[in-house]
Formats: C-alpha cells, sequence, structure tokens
C-alpha cells in the first residue's frame, strides 16, 4: 500500500469538514484504488480458505462508506477517520460471524466473530461454550490462535449472565457481550510486500474460532 493512503486519513482528521473533503476528493480515489489493490487478493485468499465466503465478491462490496451516519450522534463531524474493510460471507446478517480490517493510523487490526449480536446469538454462543468448554478453551488457548489473536473482553457483564453461577469455570467467557478474536497490526505492516501473506496466515488461523461460532448459532 501507499503512504498517501494513510495519510489522506491524518489530514482528514484534522480537517473533518465537508468543504475540505470536496476540494480532496481526489485523493480519497486515490485511496480507494489503492484499498482495491489490497482487497482483491484477500478475497482470493480467502475464498480459498472459508468455502462460505464468495470469490465473486467486489472489492468496492468490502470498503465501508467513509461516511458517518451523524443523525443521533452528538459527534457531528461527517467522516469517519478510518477504512473499514468487511469480507461478508454467504447469508451475512446479524446470525453470522463476520470479518473486518480496520485501517486507522496507530490503530489497525483485523477481527473476526461477532460484534455485539441480539440476544438469542448471544444465548446461543453461551450455551455452546458452556456445553462444548473442553473445544472453546481448546481453540483460544492454541499456540498459532495466541501468537497472533486475543479474545476481546471490552464488551463483558460485570455480573453472571442469567442462568449462570458465578463461581462457574467458564465465566470470563460467559460474561461476554461480543465475541471477537483481535489481530493488532501496525501501519508500516501494510507497506509490506508481504501484507497479504501475513493476513492469509490470519484468516487459516483464526477458522476453527469461526467454526465454532458457526456451530453455535446454526442448532
Amino acid at each position: 500500500m501507499k503512504k498517501s493512503t494513510f495519510d489522506f486519513l491524518r489530514e482528514l482528521a484534522n480537517n473533518n469538514n465537508r468543504e475540505w473533503f470536496a476540494k480532496n476528493k481526489n485523493l480519497y480515489e486515490e485511496a480507494k484504488a489503492d484499498l482495491f489493490a489490497l482487497i482483491a487478493p484477500l478475497i482470493k485468499e480467502l475464498s480459498a480458505i472459508d468455502p462460505e465466503f464468495s470469490a465473486d465478491t467486489e472489492p468496492k462490496k468490502c470498503l465501508l462508506r467513509i461516511y458517518r451516519d451523524i443523525r443521533f450522534s452528538p459527534n457531528k463531524a461527517p467522516y469517519k477517520k478510518n477504512y473499514g474493510i468487511a469480507f461478508d460471507v454467504k447469508g451475512y446478517g446479524p446470525t453470522t460471524p463476520s470479518y473486518y480490517l480496520h485501517l486507522e493510523p496507530g490503530s489497525c487490526f483485523f477481527g473476526a466473530g461477532f460484534w455485539m449480536p441480539e440476544s438469542k446469538v448471544v444465548k446461543s454462543i453461551r450455551e455452546e461454550i458452556d456445553y462444548s468448554a473442553d473445544e472453546f478453551l481448546a481453540v483460544v488457548n492454541n499456540k498459532d490462535y495466541k501468537a497472533l489473536f486475543a479474545l476481546s473482553k471490552e464488551d463483558s457483564l460485570k455480573k453472571a449472565p442469567k442462568g449462570y453461577e458465578i463461581d462457574h469455570p467458564m465465566i470470563e467467557y460467559l460474561k461476554l457481550k461480543s465475541f471477537i478474536s483481535i489481530y493488532p497490526l501496525k501501519e508500516e505492516d501494510f507497506y509490506q510486500k508481504d501484507i497479504v501473506e501475513k493476513l492469509k496466515k490470519a484468516f487459516h488461523t483464526i477458522q476453527p474460532f469461526i467454526l465454532f461460532l458457526r456451530k453455535a448459532v446454526d442448532q
């Protein structure tokens, strides 16, 4: 990737208004072309690893809008300070775990799983973790997984969820409200020629986690 693609975000963070964006729309278009050049080979790699992800996905379908929905937000800045890339699998929706790549100066990461899913999905995942504790622990404690990923504990209940005791051996996982594995990345990683190979390895490594979640919600 080009450094200018991240430089655009830095400039946008300092000039988050429609007038500046309109004058510099050409820079955003150049950044989009650069992002599409990254997304295209990632589509090929992910579709070869996960049969639920279509190889026919167009790069432009993966790149999320840079425009913010400010209707109900106290923050009226019209543009995001990051590029969001979502690799949506077949039947994508609230009951389907997803893949997401976040590019932002100082805060890049690849994530996979469920972010704040609806209550029935959370219930199904908790039940699967309870019933298949050994299988879940084998996934999140696997050395290859731990070498890249960490299970996010950011969205978690303060108390035990309904139906579970606080001394349950899996309580730290049962209290989760989001089930996301995070692979931290650096901006500099995207300037290297091996970034696609790096993410390909991440796609492979995260499959047991994705399969566990799919099994939980597909029953």
